[in-house]
């Protein structure tokens, strides 16, 4: 089934190339059917790269998906057009009346900063606060993921001694959760971030359950026990190229920066870079969609 996303988006081309089944509202209301309605807060520079990331993944299920995307207000996007933050974009203000099915909250440049330096911390809290009861499953994702740990559960981020940024094998710790249902015992995923969050204190916390983790780049897939918050420490959304855009542009800055470990060949940035993890990706997408939005959710919203 497709994912409703507005005619002129510009993620739309990219889906449509790629044989992701995409429709429009007009399309969408002739069909007697209740589509999911997930809500994307996008706090990444590029905000649309990261929209066709996401979607390709969304689109990727048997279920008809309504996306609206969420923008914070006490922030100005530098990265992005304001004329396509007035046409695709709205604000918690105008949407905290509603209630949706699912929602994701992407990772930020911002994980150096204490999270009350945060410029939309405020905000960002209150949207927090808000999803516990008018947001059926909330996906977590990097610098979210650390956000919503703070928050809801009081644990902290802190600096890695180096950027943690690669595509790391990855290993399961309870095989029985529906979030991980088919995946292989180990499975890649990529990584990007200066900051990392305590595996011990997510293992004394009695809401949480560490689902997934790497050797090398600590606790990946963290669930509350009720599902209702979802969070993942890296970034299984990315393209094959997002790891070698990111080194580049370090790189441009004078950044000190090293190569992303087990991505390119022999560790070598002048050849193509192999993608590892997008069959799992799909799958935990589709998963998340399923057992923890679909399979949850009301059919109607008190």
């Amino acid at each position: 089934m497709p994912i409703n996303i507005p005619r002129l988006l510009p993620a739309r081309e990219i889906l449509e190339a790629e044989n992701i089944f995409v429709m429009d509202n007009d399309r969408a209301s002739r069909q007697d059917i209740r589509p999911l309605n997930i809500l994307i807060l996008n706090l990444m520079p590029e905000k649309e790269k990261t929209e066709a990331q996401l979607l390709r993944h969304l689109g990727n299920t048997p279920l008809q998906v309504n996306v609206s995307f969420l923008k914070t207000a006490t922030h100005e996007s530098k990265n992005t057009s304001p004329l396509h933050l007035e046409q695709f974009y709205t604000t918690f203000s105008q949407i905290r009346h509603r209630k949706f099915d699912g929602m994701i909250i992407t990772g930020a440049p911002v994980e150096l900063l204490s999270f009350e330096q945060v410029n939309y911390w405020e905000e960002l809290e209150e949207i927090l606060s808000w999803t516990k009861t008018n947001v059926t499953s909330t996906l977590h994702i990097c610098w979210g993921a650390q956000a919503a740990l703070y928050y809801h559960y009081g644990i902290g981020k802190h600096e890695l001694p180096k950027k943690c940024s690669g595509v790391y094998t990855h290993r399961i710790h309870d095989r029985t959760n529906k979030l991980l249902r088919g995946f292989d015992d180990r499975f890649y995923a990529p990584h990007s971030r200066h900051t990392d969050v305590s595996t011990e204190e997510i293992a004394n916390c009695p809401e949480l359950i560490l689902l997934s983790d790497s050797e090398e780049a600590g606790p990946f897939i963290i669930s509350s026990t009720d599902g209702k918050q979802i969070m993942i420490t890296g970034h299984l959304e990315y393209d094959t190229e997002t790891l070698a855009e990111e080194y580049q542009r370090d790189k441009e800055k004078g950044l000190e920066t090293q190569v992303p470990l087990h991505y390119f060949p022999e560790d070598n940035p002048s050849l193509k870079p192999r993608n590892h993890w997008r069959s799992h990706a799909h799958l935990f997408y589709s998963n998340w969609l399923n057992y923890y939005v679909y399979q949850q959710t009301p059919f109607e919203w008190d």
